[in-house]
């Protein structure tokens, strides 16, 4: 990268190189500028930096995969909202999209990034994966940094298609040949304790079941109410192994593993589309390859994390110590 640009390319120890590009790319101010180094991290050199640099970051995204913006003063919301708008992709709502993870409006674009306790693992996945219309792109904020643990761990998926691929090939055969059916119990109301804790009520936005089954049809689901006001929701079969064409290559588009990891006891279940059960020695491998092959970078208060939900995976590993992470959906 040039001298008198104002970004820098670092480099950090969990970094991978795939042909010697870096995964995820790291940006941080580029000191050799001009500019004095509180203008260089201020959130409003950024926001300029960013909309004069816009070719060069959707370059480097579509490149690498993963972008994490490191070193600016970005503290707040409202700073992380401006950011995002600074990029100016257009805004995929999450608000009556069917996703089952609840979360919270903090302002603007930016919600929280889910409202289960730090605790508790969320396998990998890619954002949205069993709607029609996923998210294209994912910003993440932390705005308080965890002591230990709590990553965002990040994998690129078609090097997992290949490793899965090259492993089991029959597996996958049935996958592209048949998709996968998830089936989910939710109750009427969010419930934060667990994944997959948005309630019907607010997955559909309305209370009324006949609206929900009505709405529910569209969207490509089926419904079976259960006696305690719950409602098993039934998603397939989606596929699963997906052609990336921008990049012409096959990805493992699933939350299989991260279901897995959730725990697949009666409140979910997950078949293939002809309805037989999935190996769970397979399952259990193919988390292997996921971890082996993933990045997780330690949260810095301030990073931003830009990610190609049609290239990565991403999951969040448990921590014992507070952690806040805010984010955002495009289209």
């Amino acid at each position: 990268m040039e001298a008198h640009h104002p970004f820098t390319e670092i480099q950090i120890t969990q970094q991978r190189f795939y042909n010697s590009i870096p995964f995820p790319s790291v940006l941080s101010p580029n000191p050799t500028t001009t500019t004095t180094t509180a203008v260089q991290c201020s959130v409003s050199h950024l926001i300029e930096t960013i909309k004069t640099q816009k070719p060069f970051l959707d370059s480097l995204l579509h490149k690498t995969g993963a972008v994490l913006i490191r070193g600016f003063d970005i503290k707040t919301a409202k700073d992380f909202n401006d950011v995002i708008e600074a990029f100016g992709y257009e805004e995929l709502s999450y608000v009556g999209s069917r996703s089952p993870a609840a979360r919270t409006n903090v302002m603007g674009r930016v919600f929280t990034a889910n409202e289960l306790p730090p605790g508790q693992p969320i396998g990998f996945h890619h954002e949205m994966s069993q709607t029609p219309e996923p998210p294209s792109k994912l910003f993440f904020f932390c705005e308080v940094a965890p002591t230990n643990g709590g990553e965002t761990a990040i994998v690129l998926s078609h090097i997992v298609h290949e490793r899965i691929r090259h492993k089991y090939p029959i597996f996958v055969e049935k996958l592209e040949e048949h998709g996968l059916v998830y089936s989910l119990l939710v109750g009427a109301d969010d419930d934060h304790s667990y994944i997959g804790s948005r309630g019907w009520k607010s997955t559909f936005s309305t209370g009324d079941k006949s609206v929900a089954k009505e709405r529910a049809t569209k969207m490509g689901i089926r419904l079976e109410w259960m006696e305690d006001g719950g409602v098993k929701r039934i998603t397939g079969p989606l596929p699963v192994i997906r052609y990336d064409k921008s990049r012409q290559q096959k990805i493992w588009f699933t939350d299989m593993v991260g279901w897995q990891v959730a725990g697949n006891g009666p409140c979910k279940t997950i078949t293939f589309g002809d309805g037989k059960l999935l190996s769970a020695d397979i399952r259990c491998e193919c988390l292997k390859i996921l971890e082996e092959k993933c990045v997780a970078i330690p949260w810095q208060e301030g990073d931003v994390l830009l990610i190609d939900n049609w290239a990565v995976l991403h999951s969040r590993r448990p921590t014992n110590s507070p952690r806040r992470g805010l984010a955002s959906l495009c289209k």
